[in-house]
């Protein structure tokens, strides 16, 4: 079941498309007939039922029904896609990113792609139409003429409104991703754009003009003509005695023919004879049907057809017998070298209007290229002091292109000091996060370096007695050799469990002065797994204690695996994960936490898997984009995100995660070897 606004979409298309069919064929209807120099008065309908199948009305009508079908199938065709992605869009489905690419590219492309194909089907269905109503081949020719420049503006506009529909579907897709790319879909420059779109409207106006003053011309030509052949004809005062064929004939071929493409005709009473004085010459049943119409309005003049290449100026007369003849010529009204001049006029205008055109769009589009041009250098800098000292948008005009380059200049001025605020901000936060991180380092000394100083405290004990019991036996006569081996051999074991336990705090104070540094010191060195696992163990011990959690670790692979980076940050950003597991058992004791060192393809893969609460959609979306935390205020928000960006920054590596809700989380560090 669709939605309602995807219907609503689908509905826009449509009406679009049948505004835009209904207001070309309206036009056209009024204007065709001015092209064409239709006879007067021929859109009568009556008449026009008399001459041919259809009225000009009901064949603009299908024109109309089959030019909105076309429309409609095209779109069908070419945009199964957006459809999809609208309906999915609107049922708020998810919708991947493969998807939205596709979409974005079809919006820009399918404008385009109908453009080309309802030209073709125009032009094709305008000359289909055009040999059914026209049988004059210089009425054909205006007409495809004609035709086409109607079909260029028709796809134009067609492709205007599309673009605009389309545009608000390729905004839709960035409130799901903001994700984007360059260069999606058909390329066309803006000084490509500008002819495309505005040529043909040219080509219009000016074919509709030269057209008309064609027509207008040649409309003149016929009405002298006809009055040359009307003053000859009122100049011989014919008498009812005369109509007759014979007299008539001899009459009619007594007057001189300004052309020799012009002939005589004579039309016996109904129609039953209808000679002409030239074999190859006719009237037409549309010559009849126009004088039974309008021969009382006409003055006389005739047309052979809609398009008024022939024309005939005619004479009533009555016979004796009181019945009506009609007599006189016809004449071609066609002039092949005025329609020539129109022709290379339309041309050389064209030619002329695309050259400075092009010219001015050139120079809109270098403006353009200089505005992008610096917005790329600015993009390339990666520092914000050389920005500061000199990577702005020079302003070279005082037009809407200067306007653009002023306002960018200042943005980036509000940038630059939003990024000195940031910097601030940051550095506040990362101490606070320092401060957060040693007093738990502080924390867990005491614990850490109270049992090995128990221990040596112990063994000095024992050592002390040792002393004084081997003191007292030097000069007793029972003490012999072999017990002062004993005595020995107890001393030296007590040194090397002092000698453990001052290698254990050494470990253990090497690990806290690591992690003690400021977060802005950096120490790239080689160090192996095993160095690593056993920092991470010695740190975490205290906090691991105190929450009652145990940490499992599975070292898959070689502990003497050397890792090039700095240590103590990659020991704490596995720490942080450590203790967020920790915190996921919100305050639950007697759980685990599993810590897998393994290799896969050179690469190495450190996770921290706990069985805890998981988290929740709206930190799982925002995590490593931004600093947000599930602690409140107890919380900065920090750790990951600077996790996210130290191993990006001192590794090359990446942190991926898996979370589900009341299952667990897993982070994982993943290091190129």
């Amino acid at each position: 079941m669709h939605t309602k606004e995807f219907k609503n979409f689908k509905l826009k298309f449509i009406l679009m498309i049948c505004l835009i069919d209904a207001i070309s064929v309206i036009l056209i209807y009024f204007i065709m007939p001015l092209v064409q120099n239709f006879p007067p008065l021929s859109e009568n309908f009556a008449f026009q039922r008399e001459v041919q199948t259809l009225t000009h009305i009901q064949q603009y009508t299908v024109v109309y029904i089959i030019g909105v079908t076309v429309h409609l199938l095209s779109f069908k065709i070419l945009m199964p896609r957006i459809y999809h992605y609208i309906d999915k869009f609107y049922k708020k489905e998810k919708i991947s990113y493969s998807e939205i690419q596709a979409v974005r590219k079809d919006c820009i492309n399918i404008p385009y792609k109908v453009f080309f194909v309802q030209v073709f089907l125009i032009i094709s269905i305008g000359i289909i139409f055009n040999f059914i109503m026209l049988a004059s081949t210089f009425a054909i020719l205006r007409f495809t003429l004609m035709i086409i420049a109607i079909a260029a503006i028709i796809s134009i506009v067609l492709l205007i409104g599309t673009q605009k529909i389309l545009n608000k579907v390729i905004l839709s897709t960035y409130e799901i991703t903001n994700k984007y790319e360059q260069h999606t879909g058909f390329r066309i420059t803006n000084s490509q754009n500008l002819l495309f779109q505005m040529v043909p409207f040219i080509a219009l106006i000016l074919i509709i003009i030269s057209l008309i003053g064609y027509s207008k011309a040649v409309q003149q030509e016929g009405f002298a003509t006809g009055s040359y052949y009307k003053g000859y004809l009122e100049s011989k005062n014919i008498t009812e005695d005369q109509v007759n064929m014979n007299d008539l004939k001899e009459i009619l071929s007594s007057v001189p023919l300004q052309d020799s493409s012009h002939y005589y005709f004579i039309i016996t009473p109904n129609d039953e004879e209808i000679y002409v004085s030239n074999p190859e010459g006719h009237i037409s049943d549309f010559v009849l049907s126009y004088r039974d119409f309008f021969f009382d309005q006409s003055d006389g003049f005739l047309y052979e057809s809609f398009g008024i290449d022939e024309q005939l100026y005619t004479m009533e007369l009555t016979d004796s017998n009181n019945e009506t003849w009609y007599i006189g010529f016809k004449y071609p009204v066609i002039d092949l070298n005025l329609l020539l001049y129109y022709f290379g006029l339309i041309i050389l205008v064209l030619v002329v209007y695309s050259v400075l055109l092009l010219i001015w769009s050139h120079n809109i589009s270098a403006n353009l290229v200089r505005t992008s041009n610096g917005l790329k250098n600015i993009l390339n800098t990666l520092n914000t002091e050389a920005i500061d000292k000199g990577q702005i948008l020079p302003i070279v005009s005082n037009d809407e292109f200067s306007d653009l380059a002023y306002y960018y200049n200042k943005i980036q001025e509000m940038t630059i000091k939003n990024i000195e605020k940031i910097h601030d901000s940051q550095d506040t936060l990362m101490e606070r996060e320092r401060l957060a991180s040693l007093g738990q380092l502080i924390g867990g000394i005491a614990h850490n370096l109270k049992t090995p100083i128990m221990s040596i405290s112990g063994a000095a004990e024992a050592l002390t007695d040792l002393t004084k019991e081997y003191d007292s036996s030097i000069d007793d006569p029972e003490v012999n050799s072999q017990d002062h081996h004993d005595i020995a051999k107890d001393m030296d074991s007590w040194i090397s469990k002092i000698k453990n336990y001052t290698e254990y705090m050494s470990d253990i104070i090497t690990a806290v002065k690591g992690q003690a540094v400021t977060l802005s010191e950096t120490e790239n060195v080689t160090f192996d797994v095993e160095e690593l696992i056993k920092r991470v163990d010695i740190l975490m011990k205290h906090e691991l204690k105190n929450a009652i959690i145990y940490l499992n670790i599975s070292v898959k692979t070689d502990e003497h695996r050397l890792i090039h980076g700095d240590v103590n940050s990659l020991v704490q950003v596995i720490n942080n994960m450590i203790s967020n597991s920790i915190q996921a058992y919100n305050g639950k004791p007697e759980q685990t936490i599993d810590l897998i060192v393994e290799e896969k393809n050179n690469k190495l893969y450190i996770s921290v898997k706990d069985y805890g609460c998981g988290l929740p959609k709206k930190v799982k979306d925002k995590l490593f984009k931004e600093m947000i935390t599930t602690k409140g205020k107890n919380g900065t928000g920090l750790g990951l995100y600077m996790s996210y960006s130290t191993i990006k920054a001192h590794f090359g590596g990446d942190i991926v995660f898996e979370s589900e809700p009341d299952k667990g989380t897993t982070f994982t560090i993943i290091l190129p070897l």
